[in-house]
């Protein structure tokens, strides 16, 4: 029995580690948690420090950030329906930050994803302790899906 649960241990990690943008990190791999606090717009001109790319990426000064665990439709959309998808997850991610604070941490050797974004698991915590993932919160209200690595299938 315990080859086998050794087994299984060793693959969780390898998958960790093999695709950081898929799931949030154990808690003895992960940062301190940063605390944000301030007003998101939306990214483009006239935008301020904070802002919102689209459902599942936000910008801290000039630093990307993606959302881990969820995919969402683009804003350079191939269609109508994504478009109307896009601009409806990006409207409950730039709702969900301007709630207030929320913290993001990340794994300890801080991946990216082939665009340079940092991936980072986003939550708040609730007055009882315990945490408002907004990677939860989007997949349930927010119009994204689960992403779990590979391919991520199309909106239109």
């Amino acid at each position: 029995m315990r080859p086998l649960l050794l087994l299984i241990a060793l693959a969780t990690l390898a998958y960790v580690f093999a695709l950081p943008g898929v799931l949030p990190a154990p808690g003895w791999l992960s940062s301190e948690p940063q605390v944000i606090e301030g007003r998101f717009t939306r990214c483009g001109r006239g935008r301020g420090y904070y802002c919102v790319v689209d459902g599942d990426t936000f910008k801290l000064g000039e630093r990307s950030v993606r959302v881990v665990g969820i995919d969402t439709a683009e804003m350079d959309a191939g269609c109508p329906a994504e478009a109307v998808q896009a601009e409806a997850s990006t409207r409950a991610l730039q709702g969900w930050l301007n709630r207030g604070p929320f913290r993001m941490t990340h794994r300890l050797d801080e991946p990216t994803d082939r665009y340079g974004r940092g991936l980072r698991t986003v939550y708040r915590l609730r007055p009882d302790g315990s945490e408002d993932r907004l990677a939860d919160f989007m997949r349930r209200e927010g119009g994204a899906r689960g992403y779990w690595g590979g391919g991520r299938g199309g909106w239109c």
